[in-house]
Parts: structure tokens; C-alpha cells; sequence
């Protein structure tokens, strides 16, 4: 059994001796893979961090701070790097700007609205109308506005994440990497050939830049089905002797599922994060490009204050309509879309729990989490983690980036209408326990904004089933109930009914702009940049944006009506089952798929025009043909 030296934080450190070796005949069980697939355990305490949502308690507790002459949000802070004011400064004139549009634009519309209905005074059901159409149109106005600011951003170049950086995934540094990072993917009962076949793509790719051994890859599995460990413990050897990836890249099994992904990295942290200065997170189907994994620590190595950088995962190699039509809609509208959140946000974005690089330090020390009070699904274990993880490292002082323009990070969408229907329910119940944590103290404002909006993406579909039936019953009402043209005191003239067609037409007009104008700016983009033939031609790309309209407007209803179903079923608390998601198509070989469908017509994106390398090995990797491997499962 061959040694390597296990990793200690910082390349200053030493590297200790660690078992691990090439599987041979020996098979002496569990024990026997526990010293082959996984590194000494270094451990270090990661305890979760109090929350406190009580109003009075943050005012006593922020009244003995300031009292104290600590005038830090919250006590953590103390431990961070320095609080860069500069771009917080900027962060609120910018946020300010984007209220003040989004008020005066639902403003005007609420007007609109208002002078459409026949009478001056407006009845119950008319006010109740217009107060949901209110929150409904300030939602879509916020969507409009930051897709504007986006495009601006797109056509001027200025996608960068610090200012003092050139563009992000520019390469000026060509040194040795000064630090250690780990590369850990968690899974529970997923397709076992897709997990191995990304590790092994990526693991290729991040060789082929020299600076392979900086870094250690760490698939950790919750799966409980017997058949499914032992395929994955086969696996990670098979991939272990194509790769020559022993003493580097290791596979754990976990005993007890506590807190799912995220008791799962937290279980990694304890044992081996001290070994690591950083942690790329992955899900089962991410891969990501060896330059892009470098460049990310590069980034993190440069800004210190840095505590998550997340990238904007493109979806790839979808075959059915449905998942065409995402992965189409995702990397046309998605990158001026992240463009323009990345300028709302800077350093207090979004962290969305997979394809991305964290500090493991301060996570380890911030972001453990507690279980809410009481029952699920709005107590319990915190189910949407990624976003109070974000805002735990935010609110002990490190910074939180989105790498809008850092190209080489992938994932897959749903394949079908009903896997995102399922992925979505899951979703909702976590979304919604953020409900609890929205005045939480020392949240900073730019974490609130976003687990706010987390909120809002389902409860909008609830109030737009609201909003349908108040406005069909105020309708309603004016057929079936006789018109009082007199009222009750004396008057010289009747009280005629006036309507306005005019103003109704220009207010759906107006929404129609605000929902299609965004896409015509992303294609604006693409033949500004001329990116065209990536799409296959302007004509195709034309077409494509056309039917995704038409495919979308047709979904919208059946997304309303299943997410205002979701959002009702958590608030009476209906409870969900957590399974692995699903992330495969059909049986096609992926090199048949892409021989066969070169000549595809619609839906056509930058991968599959221009095929990154990375996803070819993806797909040898996954079509490599696997034999059974007697090798024992680890407990």
C-alpha cells in the first residue's frame, strides 16, 4: 500500500503521512477501505452558530456591544478581515437607485390599474385587486430593472468582480498556487457512472494546468442503499486507477445521514478541513474546468476578505425538449441576468451551494447551522442552507462574490417538467423556513434582500392565483349587481360608470414589455459580441428565442398552480421526503446523442457548437465500460 502526505492549511505547512494506496488483493472489509479511500482524520470543532430572532434580545445584545465600545453588527465580526466600506458604500447608492425605480414604476402602474376601474370608489374586492397587482408588479419591475442594469453592464465589458481585477477569468498569474484546496462532491442514492465520470473530467482538466497537486478531491456519500455503496466504492477505484488518483482523490461513506449536504460538509470540515485553506463545492452532476478551479483560488489567494466566490453554472447536456428549452433559456438570458444581480449585491450575493469556492476557516468557525424551533417544515433542520450560509460568513464580516463572467463551470437542468416540479417543492418548504431568519441579528441587509426574494420567487405564484380570481370576481360583480347611479344624498347629476379600455390595453402592454424585453437585450448581446453562430445562426437563435417564449407562456400556468400548491401545503405543514434528484434523460450514449443530434436546428448552445473539452472527457468517462470490482463498502 503506497503513502502520500496528507495536506496541512497553507503550502508552508508540512505534509504528513496518509494511507492510501492502490486497492489489491487484499480485502480484509470495511476497515481495509477506510485506510485506502480516505486521509487521516485531523479533526477540528465546528459548532453551529446561534441565531437570534428574538427583537428585544438583539437590542439588548447590540446595546451592551455599542455600551462596550464593539460597534460591530454582530460579535463575530471581530474576527474577520477589515470591512472594505468602499464597495458597501456603493452597494447602497446603487440599491437605493434600484427602490426608488421599482417604486415610481409600480407607482405609475398601480395608477394605471386604478383608473380602470368604473367608479371612483373603489370597492373591497377592487382594493384588494390592486393591492396584490402592487406587490406582483414591484416583483416583475425588480426583474425588469436588474436584466436593464445587466445588459448595461454586458455592453460596456465591466463584468469584473473587484474593480482593481482585470476581467475574472483573465489569467495573470502563472505562479504556484500558495494554498490548499479541497474539491468535495456530496451525494445520497445518485447515479453512481455520472458522479465518477464528472470527478474524473474534472480531475483531467485540473491536471492538464500543472497544478494538480495543490489540490485533493473528496466524494462524500450519504447513500444508505447497500447495492448503490458498493457501485460507488467500485467506482472511485475504477477512477482512482484510470486517473492514477490514489492518496488524491478519496471516497467516504458517511454512518449517520445528519443534516443531509449540509451536515455532510460539515462532517468533512471537522475531520479534514484544517488540511485546506479553501473548499470547491460540487453537486452529483457539476464539473468544472481545471483553468476555472485555478483561477478561483488565485482570486481567493488575492482577496483575502473573500469568504464564497460563487460562478454562474452553464446547463449542458440535456436531449429531452424540456431540459433543452431550460438549458437554452439559462445560457441566454442567464449571463446578463447575473450581470446585473452582480451589480445590485457585490460582496453580499448569493452562494447557491454547489460550483463554488469557500474559505474553510471561517465557514467552519461561522456558518454551522442550529435547527429552527419547533416542527418541520417551517422548523426543524434548515433545508434551503446555501443562503443562510451565505449569510452567517456575511454576517461575520467576509464578503460573499458572484464571478459573473468566469466561464467553465457546468451543471444539468431538470429533464423533465415534473423532476423541476420536485426539485421545486423541495425548494419552496426551505425558501419559506427563510421566513424565520429574515430579521435575524446581524443579518446584513444585502443577505436579507436575497432570502427575501427567495420567499417571493413561490409566494408570487400563490399571489397571482390571488390576483386572477379577485379580479375575475370583481368582474363578476359588476354583471350581477345593479349600478347605483344616484347615491344616497341629493344629486343634480347621475355617477355614470366610465371605462377606460385604453388604459387596461397599455398596462398589459406594458407587462408584456417588461416580461419580453429582457430576452430581446440577451440576444442584442449575443450579435453585439457575435456570438451567433454558437447559438448554430441569428435565424436559429431567432427562432429558438421566439418558441422558448411560446414554451414558457405555456408552462406559466401549470408553475403557478403547482407552486401556489406548494406554498400552501408547507404553510398547513405538509412535510417532504428528500430523494436524489434526477439527472438523466434516457439510455442514448452521450457520444451517440451528440453525433446524432449535431444538425439540431432550435435550442442550440455554446457547447454543443463549440464543445468544451472538459465535457468531451465527461462523456468518455461516463460511456467507459465498468466491470464489477469485489470491493468491500465502507461504514
Amino acid at each position: 500500500m503506497n503513502e502520500r502526505a496528507a495536506t496541512q492549511t497553507g503550502a508552508h505547512r508540512a505534509r504528513e503521512p496518509r494511507h492510501a494506496g492502490r486497492p489489491s488483493a487484499r480485502r480484509d472489509g470495511r476497515a481495509d477501505l477506510r485506510r485506502i479511500a480516505m486521509p487521516e482524520i485531523h479533526r477540528v470543532s465546528m459548532v453551529p452558530s446561534r441565531i437570534e430572532r428574538d427583537p428585544l434580545k438583539r437590542f439588548g445584545a447590540r446595546m451592551r456591544r455599542w455600551i462596550g465600545g464593539n460597534h460591530a453588527a454582530h460579535d463575530s465580526e471581530a474576527a474577520a478581515p477589515a470591512l472594505d466600506a468602499g464597495w458597501r458604500r456603493v452597494a447602497r447608492r446603487r440599491r437605493l437607485a434600484l427602490v426608488g425605480l421599482v417604486l415610481l414604476q409600480t407607482a405609475v402602474a398601480a395608477s394605471l390599474l386604478e383608473r380602470t376601474f368604473p367608479f371612483a370608489s373603489l370597492t373591497g374586492l377592487e382594493i384588494a385587486t390592486l393591492a396584490v397587482f402592487t406587490v406582483l408588479w414591484a416583483w416583475v419591475s425588480f426583474g425588469f430593472w436588474t436584466a436593464v442594469v445587466g445588459f448595461v453592464v454586458r455592453w460596456r465589458n465591466a463584468t469584473r468582480i473587484w474593480s482593481a481585477d482585470g476581467p475574472t477569468g483573465e489569467v495573470t498569474d502563472t505562479g504556484p498556487l500558495r494554498s490548499r484546496t479541497a474539491i468535495v462532491v456530496p451525494i445520497a442514492s445518485e447515479d453512481v457512472r455520472r458522479v465518477f465520470a464528472g470527478v474524473e473530467a474534472t480531475y483531467r482538466s485540473l491536471a492538464a494546468t500543472g497544478h494538480l497537486d495543490a489540490f485533493d478531491f473528496y466524494v462524500l456519500s450519504d447513500t444508505r442503499d447497500p447495492e448503490t455503496q458498493h457501485e460507488e466504492a467500485s467506482a472511485w477505484a475504477e477512477v482512482c486507477d484510470a486517473v492514477g488518483g490514489y492518496g488524491r482523490v478519496f471516497y467516504r461513506l458517511r454512518k449517520h445521514n445528519i443534516k443531509r449536504k449540509s451536515g455532510n460538509i460539515a462532517d468533512f470540515l471537522r475531520r479534514w478541513g484544517r488540511n485546506y485553506d479553501h473548499m470547491i463545492v460540487c453537486d452529483a452532476d457539476s464539473v468544472l474546468a481545471g483553468a476555472t478551479v485555478v483561477r478561483l483560488v488565485r482570486l481567493m489567494e488575492r482577496h483575502p476578505r473573500a469568504g464564497i466566490i460563487q460562478t454562474i453554472p452553464a446547463m449542458v447536456n440535456r436531449e429531452t425538449l424540456f431540459g433543452r428549452v431550460h438549458q437554452f433559456a439559462s445560457r441566454v438570458y442567464g449571463p446578463m441576468l447575473a450581470a446585473g444581480l452582480h451589480f445590485w449585491q457585490l460582496g453580499e450575493s448569493y452562494y447557491w451551494g454547489h460550483n463554488a469556492i469557500l474559505r474553510c476557516e471561517p465557514f467552519t468557525k461561522h456558518c454551522g447551522l442550529s435547527r429552527l424551533p419547533g416542527e418541520p417544515p417551517l422548523g426543524g433542520e434548515i433545508m434551503s442552507h446555501d443562503f443562510v450560509e451565505a449569510a452567517l460568513m456575511g454576517r461575520a464580516g467576509w464578503e460573499v462574490w458572484l464571478a459573473c463572467d468566469l466561464d467553465g463551470s457546468y451543471e444539468e437542468a431538470p429533464p423533465t417538467l415534473l423532476d423541476e416540479l420536485k426539485r421545486d417543492r423541495r425548494w419552496c418548504q426551505g425558501n419559506l423556513q427563510h421566513l424565520r431568519l429574515l430579521f435575524a441579528d446581524g443579518i446584513r441587509g444585502g443577505h436579507r434582500a436575497i432570502m427575501a426574494m427567495g420567499v417571493v420567487a413561490y409566494t408570487s405564484s400563490l399571489l397571482w392565483a390571488v390576483f386572477l380570481v379577485l379580479s375575475t370576481l370583481a368582474v363578476a360583480e359588476k354583471w350581477v349587481t345593479v349600478p347605483v347611479y344616484f347615491t344616497a344624498t341629493h344629486a343634480l347629476f347621475p355617477l355614470w360608470p366610465q371605462w377606460r379600455p385604453e388604459l387596461a390595453l397599455a398596462l398589459a402592454g406594458s407587462t408584456m414589455m417588461l416580461l419580453v424585453l429582457p430576452k430581446l437585450l440577451s440576444v442584442l448581446l449575443i450579435v453585439r459580441a457575435r456570438r451567433s453562430a454558437q447559438f448554430g445562426s441569428l435565424p436559429r437563435l431567432a427562432a429558438s428565442v421566439i418558441l422558448e417564449v411560446v414554451f414558457s407562456t405555456l408552462l406559466a400556468p401549470v408553475r403557478m398552480w403547482f407552486h401556489a400548491r406548494f406554498v400552501l401545503l408547507t404553510l398547513r405543514g405538509r412535510q417532504i421526503s428528500w430523494s436524489a434528484q434526477v439527472r438523466t434523460d434516457a439510455e442514448t450514449r452521450w457520444r451517440d446523442a451528440v453525433r446524432q443530434h449535431r444538425r439540431r436546428r432550435l435550442f442550440m448552445t455554446p457547447e454543443e457548437t463549440e464543445r468544451p473539452e472538459l465535457l468531451t472527457q465527461l462523456a468518455d468517462a461516463f460511456d467507459r465500460p465498468r466491470e464489477p470490482r469485489p470491493i468491500a463498502t465502507a461504514g
